[in-house]
């Protein structure tokens, strides 16, 4: 598999609560950051991160561009709950094996904002 496919399977993979597969394509020195996670490691993320595979019911790939070892992937993630959010993420792949995940969260669809406006947080 190439990088770009390999990104693939493990979103389709925690979307199906397949974790073989997951633990599978997640490297002994996988490490996981997020604006709430500061390099987790591989033990943490299937502490932390694992459970959320059951909120999630689908991922549809917006954008998977791969650039030698890293692959960026903008997805359109659907809650079970029947609600969708919108992620991008940065994963550097070696060997057939992601050994770092990046993750910037977007926004839930639809949108907050009105088209043209903002959301004010004051």
């Amino acid at each position: 598999m190439d990088n770009a496919e390999i990104a693939r399977t493990l979103y389709r993979a925690f979307a199906a609560k397949d974790r073989a597969t997951v633990e599978r394509l997640l490297a002994n020195d996988f490490h996981f950051t997020s604006p709430l996670d500061n390099r987790l490691d591989r033990a943490t993320f299937f502490r932390r991160c694992w459970p959320n595979s059951e909120r999630i019911s689908a991922f549809d790939f917006v954008r998977v561009v791969a650039a030698g070892a890293e692959v960026v992937v903008t997805y359109e993630g659907h809650s079970t709950a029947g609600g969708r959010f919108r992620n991008t993420e940065v994963l550097t792949i070696r060997a057939g094996q992601i050994h770092d995940a990046e993750v910037y969260f977007g926004w839930s669809i639809p949108h907050e904002a009105t088209p043209g406006g903002f959301v004010d947080k004051n």
